[in-house]
Formats: C-alpha cells, structure tokens, sequence
C-alpha cells in the first residue's frame, strides 16, 4: 500500500515516536524510507542576541555550520536505528520552513505517506501559529499519519 515513506524528524521526543513507527511501517510494508531533518534558520534582531547592531558573517556561519553537523548526527543516528531494524533509509538535510521542505521532498521523491509527529498544541495557539504538522496534513498530495 505504501512503497515509499518520509518521517520528518527533530530530535524531540514526538518525532522520536514518529520515527519509531515510520520503521515499524516501512518494515511491514517493505517500503523505502526516507528521514529528513530540517535545520530551521531563526531570525533573531541582532542587536538583541550581542548587544550590537553588526554581526560578522564568519559568526553566522558558524551558527549554521554548528545547527547542520547537529542535525546531521540526528539523522545519522536515525539511520543507525533503521538499519537495526532491519530498514535501509536515506537521510536528507535539508534549510528553510519545515512543512514546506517535507512537502517539497514529498512531492519531488513521489512519497505514498508522510510521518510525522505531534506537536500537542491545540486551540487558539494552533490556528494562530499553526503547527507543522497541521500544514502538512492540509497541503499535503498523499496520506499523513500524525503521531502523537
């Protein structure tokens, strides 16, 4: 039914849980998995963070260089668990807004089933901020399993 999945994973306990059952799944169903990581840029006043209005570039680099080789070891460790499992994965890292960059690789690598986990939040504070997940399940082409 499902030939080839996406989990989006974080670090965070729900994409931990999310991720567990992207493997559960691809297994039973023999499926490619795919785990991408979306290293999220935030944009912070400078003068804020430092106290001064000029920030040197070497100095963002570093910060971005620092969130990727974080995120890298996120996915390697991903992989690692899949392989134990007994699922092959690739992983991807990829820049930007997360619901956008899931449905991106969604759509460019004809994904049957997005996983992803749940934020938990609900009400006022999801319609006013959203949720990641909640974008993915409205613009999303194919079927998404939210975990909880």
């Amino acid at each position: 039914m499902f030939n080839k999945m996406l989990v989006a994973i974080d670090g965070s306990d729900m994409s931990e849980k999310a991720f567990d059952a992207a493997v559960h799944l691809a297994k039973e169903q023999q499926a490619e998995l795919s785990i991408l990581h979306v290293g999220r840029e935030a944009v912070v006043a400078t003068s804020s963070l430092t106290g001064i209005v000029y920030v040197p570039k070497h100095f963002i680099d570093e910060i971005r260089d620092q969130v990727k080789k974080e995120g890298l070891k996120i996915l390697e460790n991903a992989k690692e668990k899949a392989a134990e499992n007994g699922v092959q994965a690739e992983i991807i890292y990829a820049n930007g807004e997360p619901a956008h960059e899931i449905l991106n690789h969604a759509k460019e690598k004809g994904i049957s089933l997005i996983v992803v986990g749940s934020r938990g939040i609900s009400g006022l504070k999801e319609m006013m901020l959203g949720s990641v997940s909640h974008k993915v399940s409205q613009l999303s082409p194919c079927p998404v399993l939210i975990v909880r």
